[in-house]
């Protein structure tokens, strides 16, 4: 094939060759992505309904599970559909949907969580200020920046993506369409446009590892000097699991978008997709439920009230 223009569809890895297997699978990703749903829908009703959890870190909250939602059902329900159905297929446009919708979806996500890096550096370090820094006006401001800057980077990589000729067949290791993959597609002479569109993205999510990374330096410093244990304790429980989350998403998509290519492994692949695309909008309601009082307390009445009125 010399173009991208003279493929019709990509094919997608396959989990396994028998039948038993495959829906295995099927049903595994269905029990995850359920999870996902129930998980962040809860989070989402819990925020939207109490008015004690109308601040900018739920604000923040509510703005990421809205965008684990999207990004979990950009990639897995294709994924459990080819293994229900033993087939291995999605269309050209499908395929550049499913990168755009994706890169916007993790990408906005990366840019909120570098929001709530600084909303929690706020808190901390200047909480006689957080009112004036973070008013409803500037939390807004910021997660529409978030999602507007997933919306360009997701469009720009796309479209540079899907420009590039494609020489060696359209057979994708990966479950769901990843740039990385689409790339090892392409013919030789386009290395240097592979290299420039990685480092690139690179390069600008580079700027939000830093600032996160320089937040949790000064948070973690004034919080040594609180000098009460239960005041650290609580101010370590309003840290961790955004630590968590950033930690697992970086590494592993760092890793899987800028690993050397002489690292070539399916299954390494594939284990690394799962971990940054699928098990964080699966684990993150857990992850921030666990250690929040507020949050928990909300989810509580709001089952009651479910189970009561079942009665």
């Amino acid at each position: 094939m010399s173009n991208g223009s003279s493929i019709t569809e990509f094919l997608l890895l396959a989990f396994a060759d028998t039948r038993e297997l495959q829906l295995l699978h099927f049903w595994l990703f269905l029990g995850i992505y359920l999870a996902a749903l129930l998980g962040n829908g809860l989070i989402i009703t819990a925020i939207a309904c109490d008015h004690r959890l109308y601040t900018p870190m739920y604000f923040f909250l509510l703005n990421l599970s809205l965008l684990d939602l999207g990004s979990i059902s950009t990639t897995l329900p294709k994924a459990m559909a080819n293994s229900l159905w033993d087939t291995r297929a999605i269309s050209y446009l499908g395929c550049a949907a499913q990168v755009f919708f994706f890169l916007f979806l993790m990408v906005g996500e990366y840019y909120l969580l570098t929001v709530m890096a600084y909303d929690r550096y706020v808190a901390i370090c200047k909480p006689l200020h957080y009112g004036t820094l973070l008013g409803s006006r500037a939390c807004v401001h910021m997660a529409a920046a978030a999602w507007g800057s997933g919306f360009l980077r997701a469009l720009l990589h796309t479209v540079n993506t899907f420009s590039i000729p494609i020489c060696q067949g359209n057979a994708l290791y990966q479950f769901f369409c990843e740039i990385p993959q689409i790339l090892k597609l392409s013919c030789s002479h386009s290395y240097l446009r592979k290299a420039g569109l990685l480092l690139f993205g690179f390069s600008l999510s580079s700027g939000c590892f830093v600032f996160i990374v320089l937040s949790y330096v000064q948070i973690f410093w004034a919080v040594l000097r609180i000098p009460s244990k239960h005041g650290r304790h609580k101010a370590f429980s309003m840290c961790l699991p955004h630590m968590a989350v950033v930690s697992l998403v970086l590494i592993t998509a760092m890793f899987a978008y800028l690993k050397p290519p002489s690292i070539f492994s399916s299954a390494l692949d594939l284990v690394l997709a799962v971990l940054y695309s699928v098990v964080p909008p699966a684990v993150n309601p857990l992850i921030y439920s666990m250690r929040n009082k507020e949050l928990k307390d909300t989810l509580k009445k709001l089952i009651q009230l479910f189970f009561c009125q079942q009665q």
